[in-house]
């Protein structure tokens, strides 16, 4: 397929800034194969069965965008800047890769000064991004970056308007447990301690797993022929304990949903050997039409961006043409669309 395939005309009045509030009052488009169904997510139990199982992703986001200082000593006196960082991977010893604006304006070897007593030196540039090194590592660098960074808002909400301290909250799922994401798994936002008694209460169950969001996951598609499309590399994890739960679920004929296109990617990579196997490391998987899922049978999913990799996603689950039905509908009715916006639960035909 080509990546025109998957482009359509979104109104920009549509791209949601902010959530609904309560969480479970945002809408819900349901689709079965069968037809439409517009809902909200607090009726999503009207949708499930009992033994049905969610995946859930407990990522962390953490407060990747820092805003900084650098100081140069030159001829005229101390010359100081402002530098922005957004953090993009953790490495050895206290180093992060991380995009800098202005990265023309910051040398190999200069320091940056940080709130919270926090600062970074400069110890590489390459392919667009500065390999820093930070004053502090461990729990002291959390507590400084929770102290001044602030939350990574995708960039079609970051045009829009400044992050603030409301978006530690609205950025990150309720179940929030292992740091290390600069984007959310955004399904999840939806779910909030209403929703989750009453999935309880219906007989739904719940497992977790972990995908490291990353930045990458915002990069554009630039082939037009979207096999040879390259996609970034995560970090995730599958417990042996939710490798178990899923294999018990589908034992006794409930569905396994992953909430999120991040779940759905881990699981589908856990189980790329033909079944679900304990997983650790980086995946890379790209899930496009033609694809051959082995684990999952419906999805959780917000409404995306044109051309991007996660419709293509959909699409292999759904089938194009039901994909098409769904996104003309979410526009016509207008779905708030993205981070923010409403969501849907998709089953194939």
């Amino acid at each position: 397929m080509q990546l025109s395939d998957f482009n359509f005309e979104l109104p920009q009045e549509l791209i949601a800034v902010r959530p609904v509030t309560p969480r479970g009052d945002a809408k819900l488009l349901v689709s079965t194969g069968a037809g439409i169904e517009d809902a909200h997510v607090r009726d999503i139990c009207n949708f499930l069965r009992p033994g049905d199982r969610l995946v859930l992703n407990d990522t962390k986001v953490i407060p990747a965008r820092l805003s900084g200082t650098r100081a140069r000593q030159s001829a005229q006196g101390l010359m100081q800047a402002r530098i922005e960082v957004t953090l993009l991977e953790p490495l050895a010893a206290g180093q992060w890769k991380a995009l800098v604006k202005p990265l023309r304006k910051l040398a190999v070897g200069e320091a940056v000064v940080f709130a919270a007593g926090l600062s970074a030196i400069c110890m590489d540039k390459s392919e667009g991004e500065a390999l820093l090194s930070f004053s502090v590592e461990g729990d002291a660098f959390d507590a400084a970056l929770d102290a001044s960074g602030h939350m990574p808002l995708p960039p079609y909400i970051a045009s829009k308007r400044a992050a603030d301290t409301q978006d530690k909250t609205d950025y990150q799922t309720i179940w929030a447990k292992h740091r290390g994401a600069v984007a959310a798994p955004t399904a999840s936002l939806h779910l909030d301690a209403a929703v989750l008694a009453a999935l309880a209460k219906k007989g739904v169950e719940i497992s977790f797993v972990t995908l490291h969001v990353g930045a990458g996951t915002f990069l554009p598609v630039k082939v037009e022929d979207i096999s040879t499309h390259k996609m970034h590399a995560e970090w995730g994890h599958v417990s042996a304990q939710t490798v178990v739960e899923i294999a018990a679920t589908k034992a006794k004929g409930g569905r396994i949903i992953p909430v999120g296109t991040t779940a759905l990617r881990l699981i589908e990579t856990a189980a790329k050997g033909g079944t679900l196997q304990p997983f650790e490391g980086n995946t890379d998987i790209f899930i496009f039409p033609g694809f051959d899922f082995k684990v999952t049978d419906g999805l959780m999913t917000n409404f995306h961006l044109p051309k991007s990799t996660l419709m293509m996603l959909v699409a292999a689950l759904i089938g194009k043409d039901q994909l098409d039905q769904i996104y003309a509908h979410a526009v016509t009715q207008e779905y708030r669309f993205f981070s923010y916006g409403d969501t849907s639960l998709l089953f194939p035909q």
